[in-house]
Parts: structure tokens; sequence; C-alpha cells
């Protein structure tokens, strides 16, 4: 058994996370490590412990060679790359949540790692509670994994529980996910769908060995949702959660997106409401795995930064298995899903190019339409669908891509997943 290593920690943010996980370690009874120092950004701002705690310089940390971990858990994308990855190159290790930087900046962190002989450990920045990245690290790792989906982003899943069940408007609902914390107070990349691309990008990594450029994934939020949608789902008793996916088309090539999608009440993630994320894996011979857990809040993300920092102690690293396998080598956007669009013009209906219809219904108000479309094609209006009045869901009931599911997994290819 490898010895545990005394931890002197530098952490970067006192946010929501931060004094999470600053709670979570004192509550601990099996473990303890030293915050040396905390660095913050604003000077002014009133703390809950004393000041000679903080620091408003980085370099009061990442000079500081009594210093052997960096934990990383600010807002900022920008200031989270350079702390990264100056704390990298001066051979400290590292735990992150910043999923925006670990995302936009997968493959040259990978390298850094390597280079400098140093652990970076993030699995607060995919799943919040749920260990998703250990699992497909060391029980998924010479695995046949067809394909995982689930609900990544807490505040989205507040927001839609909320709708549908006590038939409240988007903005309020919104409203109520700010006020708790599950949100920023700038939504955007919550509602959008881009925390739950962002997250996918780095769930990929560890599944099937591809770092994707985000820009080069397919997402669509929630922020066009109406009363009518919510509606729709309830009267065909589904539920709409935003779901990404990423799943072999062949042998050695993938696909992935970001959409709302229909789920029924048979299948796992129908339960997994308010803040919770929900993850389903099905492998060749595991079969179908679910993993359930908190998706936002400070506790619920500082338990999984907490466990980096326990591994860490050990000298854990990820060791990108199914990179190095090298099984997986293309990606592909040439995959067509049933999909239903609510939609006012016409003339926004035919942009999309349905190649079947199955279902259709025109009013004086609304107009929606279930059939089959391109992933191609939707990204092609990527940047023209924020600013159309539509809404689009993915059925996720037909298998429409010939792509044979895994041994005892057949069944998942049926319903609305």
């Amino acid at each position: 058994m490898t010895d545990r290593q005394k931890l002197r920690i530098g952490l970067f943010g006192y946010g929501v996370v931060g004094q999470g996980l600053h709670d979570v370690l004192n509550s601990s009874c099996g473990f303890k490590a030293d915050i040396v120092r905390i660095c913050v950004k604003d000077p002014s701002k009133k703390r809950r412990i004393p000041m000679e705690h903080f620091t408003f310089n980085k370099y009061d940390i990442l000079d500081d060679e009594s210093v052997n971990l960096i934990v990383e858990l600010i807002n900022d994308p920008v200031a989270a790359y350079e702390i990264v990855t100056e704390a990298m190159k001066r051979g400290k290790n590292v735990v992150s949540a910043n999923k925006t930087m670990i995302a936009s900046h997968f493959r040259e962190l990978v390298e850094l790692q390597e280079k400098y002989n140093v652990s970076f450990l993030y699995e607060a920045s995919a799943g919040a509670s749920i260990p998703i990245i250990r699992n497909l690290e060391e029980y998924y790792d010479n695995e046949l994994l067809h394909s995982l989906r689930g609900i990544l982003n807490g505040s989205t899943n507040y927001i839609l529980t909320k709708m549908h069940n006590g038939n409240i408007p988007f903005q309020q609902a919104l409203s109520e996910a700010i006020e708790l914390g599950f949100a920023e107070s700038d939504p955007t990349l919550d509602i959008d769908g881009w925390d739950a691309k962002y997250k996918l990008c780095i769930i990929t990594g560890h599944a099937y060995g591809l770092f994707l450029d985000p820009d080069e994934v397919f997402h669509y939020g929630i922020r066009n949702i109406s009363r009518f949608d919510i509606r729709y789902a309830k009267e065909k008793g589904l539920k709409i959660k935003l779901v990404p996916f990423v799943g072999k088309t062949d042998d050695n090539t993938i696909t992935s997106f970001v959409l709302p999608r229909f789920i029924s009440p048979e299948k796992y993630l129908y339960n997994v409401d308010n803040e919770y994320n929900g993850v389903i894996t099905e492998a060749a011979f595991a079969d179908k795995q679910f993993f359930c857990g908190k998706g936002a809040g400070g506790h619920a993300t500082g338990s999984a930064v907490l466990s980096d920092i326990s591994a860490n102690s050990y000298g854990y690293r990820y060791e990108y298995k199914k990179f190095r396998q090298g099984i997986v080598t293309d990606y592909t956007r040439d995959y067509k899903i049933e999909i239903y669009l609510r939609y006012k013009n016409d003339a926004d209906r035919e942009l999309f190019k349905f190649a079947e219809i199955s279902e259709q219904f025109t009013s004086k108000t609304w107009n929606y339409v279930i059939g089959v479309v391109n992933l191609r094609n939707l990204y092609e209006l990527r940047e023209q669908l924020p600013s159309m009045d539509v809404f689009i869901i993915n059925t996720g009931r037909r298998d429409l891509n010939n792509v044979d599911p895994p041994l005892a997994g057949r069944a998942a290819t049926e319903g609305f997943i």
C-alpha cells in the first residue's frame, strides 16, 4: 500500500464550492490536510473566516515550496488555466473543478501532466458528487463501452423539475435556481447547454480516449422551452430532461451531442429530479449501469474535490487508458435523430430538412412536428438556433443508425430512454 503524503494545500477560490470543500474537509474523520493559504480576488468581500488566511496574490501560493497541492475552484476559466498550468510547470499536483477550462485545453493539460510528472485530478468538473471519471478510468478501462448519457447539469434539471411539477414559467423557475445557488447569477452556461457540453467532452476523453474540441460538439439548451412543451410532455406521460449523449457509431467512431430529451416513467432518468444528476453507461459485458447523486451545491461538489485530494495523497493519477489503447480514432456528426420541433414559422421548420415525419400539429398559437433529422444539419444551424422561435427535443425512442446495441442491452433502444 502506498504511504500517504502529507498535503499542504494552496486553495484558489472561496465561493460556494470553496466553502463547501472547507466544510467537508473539516468534517472528515479519516483524512486531514492543511490549507496553507487561500487566494481570492476581492479584498473588500467579507469572509466567514479571519482575513489572515487569505491572499490576493497568486504567487504567494505558487512560490511557496511547502505547498504541494494546488486546489483550483474559481469561476474564471482564463485565470484558472494560468494558475493550473503554472502550478504544473512548478511540479505541483493540482485538483480542479473548472469544466470550461479543462474541456477547452484538455489535450494540452494531459500532455503537461506527463511532461512535468504531476497529477491533475478533476472529478468534480464532470458530475459533481457522482464519481463518473474514476469509474470510467478504473472499472471501464478495458470494457467495450457502447454509450453514455445522463443529466449532468443540476441547474437545468432543477428548472425543468419545477416547470413540470409546479406548472410555473421558465423565468420563475430560473430565478428560484439562482436564489438557491444552483445556478449562477449569469446562467448562460447552464441554460444554453454549455456546461453540460464541457462535462460531456471531459467524460468522452476518459470513456473513449478522444480529446474533443468543444466547438465540434453540438449543444442546445432549455432557454426557449415553453409551457406548451411541458404540457405536451405531460399529456404523453413524459418528462423533459437535458441529456448529453456520447456513443459509438462503429468500432472506431463516436458521436456526441447535448439536447433536451423526452424521458418515459420506466427509465432511470425519469425520477432524477431537482438538482440531482444521473449517468447511464451501456457496455458489452457490464450491460447497463446507473449512477445518481447531487449535481449542484457546495457540499456535493466539495465532496468530489475532497475525494480527489484524498486520492492525491496516495499518489493517484489518471492513466487515460482508452487514449493509450487508441481504439476510437474518429468522430462523426453524420447521425440521425428523431426530434420534436415546436415552431411558429414554416420557414424555420424547413431549415431542419426533415428526412421523414411521423406526427405533426398546427394551431393559431403553436405548431409542432416529430420527425427524423441529421445531427450534421443541426450543427450547421447552431448559430441561428438561439434567435429562432423554436424548441427542440430528442425523442430518444428510435435507433435510426443501425448501431448494434451491446449484447444484453438491446432493450435500451426501444421507447423513450
